[in-house]
Order: structure tokens, then C-alpha cells, then sequence
């Protein structure tokens, strides 16, 4: 790299060329990222209000903390051969394809809470674990390669919106339907109706994203997302970057903060009553959407340094983490003695509530830096592809671990907490060795991938 490439590389934005350039409302990166935020809400979205509901809504949470053990699992090896598949169908209909097996999932939940029948609780999360992992990365991939520079982290506030939007639906929904719940218990079949319905029309939405080409830039930078090498050469690449320094060092921090999910909805599921799961899906959403947009926004902010904004919000989101692994560690151990069962009019139902409210908070944030964090690492157009498929099948991978673990009783009341406690405690150091390195060693890695295209829109011009 040149020494004017650098001073590109490390500046906080690309420059639009000749001024903002006029956009089609239906082109622009915002509607781009609304659609997106609409599949993530249909699908994903959806799947997390019926697990924000605790165990899937159902009575006890070990049947469905196994069943999306198979979902993650399978998602890891669906993750790594993403690029593959985008290299053959392109972005836009692997997030399509990505979408279609999350129905059958919310479909096995239903038949078991109506009628017992357990096949196609197992069947749904297969099937849902092979499209999720593809979808996962299509959508991390676009939400990383879409937005302008200095729209990247409102991109992503905006995006994750959407799939806390879900669980806010969803605990509505529940809400409504369960506020008579005073007692533990699964939620009504009649939510899981809704759900599958929402989640059918997945698919549909996703034929309203533009395909790469089609995007129109505020600064007029093409957005190039496509992969054209062998499938030799992308599976040999892939491999090469999960071993590579920059992302192996990440890992531990990418898996303490997704296995912080099984471990929250599982505390949900055991110790409170339904209709305060359902009050929990809809004040988590709405909090982790204030907070989420908050971050992006801060991300985003000109009057920081990217080096600056990495640091400071790394330590915000491990300290927060902190607190939260102590509070739980303490709550955790007492409630696997007395085993409680918490209504909103019971004494003591603010305390536990309270901590369940701040886990989520902390998951969205801890999520959110990650998108950031890997934005900040891809080299080019067609890594951002690969480091995607890998963040999602890391995630996959270490979620897989913690709902197979929490579908056994004592690891779901009080062992994960531990162990979570313990898998933040080991991820601070390597993650920070990277961190550190973000708007210094690295660069601005968005704004350096995009340099060729500024430079070929001036051209243009």
C-alpha cells in the first residue's frame, strides 16, 4: 500500500465524490437496510421472541435448549460453506434460501405444545439449522458492505432493530394472550400460529433487496459483494482466516458473548412465570433497540477516532459483562436452593427481573461490537464474505455448545452461569490484543477496501 492509500485507509470516511450524490429512495443503503431489517424480523426475529419467552415458551426449556443445540450445530457447517454458495446464487438469494426454515422450526414448537408430539420440534430445528446458517452470513455480509463508511454503525443499530422488533411483537403478542398466566406453564398454541405465519413471509421480503449492483451510495461508491474464485480456492481461504491472528484472537470473545443466550432465556424459562416471560420478550426488545441504536450511533460519531470509538466501547461492553456475570453468579446460586417461581406481584420479582433486563441489554451491545469489530479486519470485498460466514459459524458453534449443555438440568439453573462467567474472564486479553491494533496496525479496513471504488466513481465523474 502507497503512502496516499494509507492516508485514505486511515481516515474516518470516504469522501462522497463531487458531493452527496442524489439517490433512488428503493436504491438507497437505508432502504436497503430496512429490508434486511425485515427479513431478520420474520425470521430470526420471530425465532428469538419465541425463545425470549423462555425454552421456546414451552413448560420446562430442556427440549428446546436441545433442539436448537442441533440448530446451531448444523449452522456451523452451513456457515462455512456460505461463500460457496454465494458464489453460485449470488448474496441477494442466498439470504432468500437462508430464510425458509425457520417456519418449520416455530411449526415443531406448536405440535409439541398442542398435541406432545416431539419429531418435528427435532425435524424443524434441522431444517431451520441449515438455512440459518447461510442466512446469517448473507445478512452479516450485507450489513457490512452496504452502508457508506460513516453510516456503518446507524446501519447496523438500524438492522438489529428489526430483530429485537421481534421479540417486542412477540411479547405483545404473548403478552396479551397470557396476562391471565399468574403460574408457570407453557405459552397458548395460539402464538405459535402467529409466529409460523410471520415467519412464512420471509422469503417474500427478501425479494425486495437490491442486489449489489443496484445499490446507490451517498458517496457514490459501487458496492461489490460477490465471490468469483473455484471452490478450492474459497473453502482453502476460509481456512486460512479462521487460523489467521486477527480472527483466532476473537473467538473467545465472539463465544462468551452468543453463549449468553441459552444461559438468559434459560434463567427466563425456569424462575418466573408465563405471563412475566411474556412481559420479559417485550421490555427486552424495547431495551436492546434503544441501546443497540445508541451504540451505532456512537460508532458512527466523526468527532472520535476510530481508535478511540473501538476502545471505549469495548471496555464498556466487557465491563458490562462483568457486572452482569457477578450479579448472576450470586442470584443464580441462591435460586438453585430456594426454586423459585417469580409473578410480577411476588416479593422479590424486581430483583431477578431486574438482571435478566440488564443480560439482555448486555447481549445487544456485546453483539453489536462484534459486527464492528470484524467490519474493521476484512481486507477486501470477498473476505468481508468469508469473515462473516465465520463470525455466524463461530457464533453457531459456541451456541450449539451452551443450549446442548442447558438442555441438562443443573447446567441450565446455575453451571452455564459459571461457565460464562468464566469464558468472559478468558476473552479479554486476546480480544483486546486486536482491538487495540483497530485505527492503528489496521487501519480503517472499510474505508481502505472501498479506495479502488471512490477512485473508480472519479473516474466516472
Amino acid at each position: 500500500m502507497t503512502n496516499s492509500e494509507k492516508d485514505v485507509a486511515t481516515s474516518d470516511e470516504v469522501s462522497p465524490v463531487g458531493g452527496p450524490h442524489k439517490v433512488k429512495w428503493y436504491r438507497s443503503t437505508f432502504y436497503n437496510a430496512f429490508i434486511l431489517g425485515l427479513c431478520n424480523f420474520l425470521a430470526p426475529g420471530i425465532w428469538g421472541a419465541m425463545n425470549s419467552l423462555g425454552g421456546g415458551g414451552e413448560e420446562k426449556p430442556y427440549l428446546v435448549n436441545a433442539a436448537n443445540a442441533l440448530t446451531f450445530g448444523l449452522m456451523v457447517v452451513s456457515c462455512f460453506f456460505s461463500s460457496v454458495i454465494v458464489r453460485f446464487i449470488g448474496i441477494k438469494w442466498t439470504l432468500i434460501v437462508g430464510t425458509m426454515g425457520f417456519a418449520p422450526y416455530a411449526a415443531g414448537l406448536y405440535t409439541n405444545n398442542r398435541f406432545g408430539k416431539e419429531w418435528l420440534v427435532i425435524l424443524g430445528a434441522a431444517l431451520c439449522g441449515i438455512s440459518a446458517g447461510i442466512f446469517w452470513m448473507a445478512e452479516a455480509a450485507i450489513a457490512l458492505s452496504y452502508p457508506e463508511p460513516y453510516n456503518q454503525g446507524r446501519f447496523l443499530g438500524f438492522w438489529l432493530s428489526f430483530r429485537v422488533g421481534g421479540q417486542i411483537l412477540g411479547g405483545v403478542i404473548s403478552l396479551g394472550i397470557n396476562a391471565h398466566q399468574s403460574t408457570s406453564g407453557s405459552i397458548s398454541y395460539t402464538v405459535y400460529l402467529i409466529f409460523i405465519a410471520l415467519q412464512a413471509l420471509g422469503p417474500f421480503a427478501g425479494l425486495l433487496l437490491n442486489n449489489p449492483s443496484q445499490v446507490q451510495r451517498k458517496d457514490g461508491v459501487p458496492v461489490k459483494l460477490q465471490v468469483t474464485n473455484s471452490i478450492g480456492y474459497e473453502l482453502k481461504s476460509m481456512s486460512k482466516l479462521w487460523i489467521s491472528r486477527k480472527f483466532l484472537y476473537i473467538v473467545p470473545l465472539i463465544c462468551q458473548a452468543v453463549y449468553t443466550e441459552a444461559v438468559m432465556f434459560s434463567y427466563e424459562g425456569l424462575w418466573f412465570t408465563v405471563r412475566a416471560r411474556a412481559l420479559g420478550s417485550f421490555l427486552s426488545g424495547v431495551i436492546a433497540l434503544i441501546i443497540g441504536n445508541l451504540l451505532g450511533a456512537f460508532l458512527d460519531s466523526k468527532r472520535i477516532s476510530l481508535k478511540k470509538r473501538s476502545r471505549y466501547a469495548f471496555f464498556l461492553v466487557v465491563g458490562w459483562q462483568g457486572m452482569c456475570w457477578i450479579w448472576a453468579s450470586v442470584v443464580t446460586t441462591e435460586f438453585n436452593k430456594t426454586q423459585p417461581t417469580y409473578d410480577w406481584n411476588d416479593p422479590g420479582f424486581g430483583k431477578a427481573f431486574a438482571l435478566f433486563l440488564f443480560w439482555v441489554a448486555s447481549f445487544q451491545l456485546n453483539y453489536m461490537y462484534l459486527f464492528f469489530l470484524v467490519g474493521n479486519l476484512a481486507d477486501d470485498h470477498e473476505e468481508v464474505v468469508r469473515i462473516a460466514g465465520l463470525l455466524r459459524g463461530t457464533e453457531s458453534a459456541a451456541q450449539c455448545v451452551s443450549y446442548g449443555l442447558s438442555s441438562v438440568s443443573i447446567m441450565a439453573a446455575v453451571g452455564s452461569v459459571y461457565l460464562n462467567f468464566g469464558l468472559w474472564a478468558i476473552a479479554i486479553l486476546p480480544s483486546w490484543l486486536i482491538v487495540k491494533e483497530v485505527g492503528e496496525a489496521f487501519g480503517d479496513k472499510k474505508v481502505a477496501r472501498e479506495t479502488p471504488g471512490l477512485r473508480e466513481a472519479e473516474i466516472h465523474e
